[in-house]
């Protein structure tokens, strides 16, 4: 089965606050694919407050086959100085485990590209678990690369506390 764009089985649509409980269902997913359950917090309420509130943080596309969701995208707006654009991060992709590598997965990416281009971003742009290898495989099949001497860095918790209050 390849999804297709043109198939009544297969549709890619934009989130709900109705959608919360499916959303915390992939975050749930995601984090225990990446042994990261443990620092799981988000719950519905917090999910429709900050998605689908007065300031929404993020987007999310939701992949449904034969009426049931089967993946999403969670992603947002960034901005990139050197090409004076904005671009979209994306966050989080997942699919069910069963429904892996039938082709939803290139599907939300691809229908997130085409977002991108309609919005006039000059860039799509993610992070993946250096361990994460079939997901390296399948950015790198689509034409992604990575990028070299670039290290993510965080502040949160505390220490995001800890630097906010050294602000004047």
């Amino acid at each position: 089965m390849q999804p297709s764009s043109n198939s009544p089985e297969f549709k890619i649509r934009p989130a709900t606050v109705s959608d919360c409980s499916t959303i915390l269902h992939f975050i749930c997913l995601l984090a225990e694919y990446e042994k990261l359950a443990h620092e799981v917090v988000a719950n519905e309420e917090k999910l429709a407050a900050t998605l689908f509130g007065d300031q929404p943080g993020a987007e999310v596309i939701i992949a449904e086959y034969q009426g049931k969701p089967v993946g999403l995208a969670l992603f947002f707006t960034n901005y990139s100085t050197f090409l004076a654009q904005p671009g979209i991060y994306l966050e989080d992709l997942l699919v069910e485990t069963s429904m892996r590598g039938k082709g939803f997965g290139k599907a939300l990416l691809t229908h997130l590209a085409k977002i991108a281009v309609s919005r006039r971003c000059g860039r799509l742009e993610w992070s993946v678990l250096d361990w994460n290898q079939p997901a390296i495989d399948f950015y790198q099949s689509l034409g992604a690369l990575p990028l070299e001497g670039w290290t993510v860095n965080r502040l949160t918790g505390e220490a995001l506390q800890s630097v906010a209050k050294q602000a004047n």
